[in-house]
């Protein structure tokens, strides 16, 4: 996201804090996949940034989110309680059926399951 915005000439994001959503997280190989759930009792962990609004056709892009077109991420708006305030933050969830053969990252961080995972591949 932050060599995005250099590449585009945009404003760098500024880190708010790390918060968590309701929902599920799996393994895409090189990426994770966040499965949104409503009463889920599994949280998964993220980092909040405040961004330029000329971002976001760019995160788009990097998530293939095109309008019109159905893709394994979709963009959503949802207020995420961070650092002891609330904020409309933009979430790439993935559809529930693109997961059902990936494996479940059952503590829901991204960074801890992929230096575990990379740690036992070496």
């Amino acid at each position: 996201m932050m060599r995005a915005a250099e590449r585009h000439g945009i404003a760098a994001p500024t880190y708010v804090g790390t918060s968590t959503l309701g929902g599920q997280l799996y393994d895409f190989g090189s990426y994770p996949g966040m499965v949104l759930g409503v009463g889920v009792d599994e949280r998964v962990t993220g980092d909040v940034y405040r961004i330029d609004t000329a971002l976001i056709p760019v995160l788009d892009e990097i998530e293939a989110v095109y309008p019109g077109e159905a893709g394994l991420f979709v963009r959503e708006m949802l207020d995420v309680a961070c650092a002891g305030a609330t904020y409309a933050c933009i979430v790439y969830p993935v559809d529930a059926a693109a997961v059902s053969q990936l494996p479940r990252i059952p503590n829901g961080d991204w960074i801890a399951y992929r230096q575990a995972r990379d740690a036992d591949a070496a």
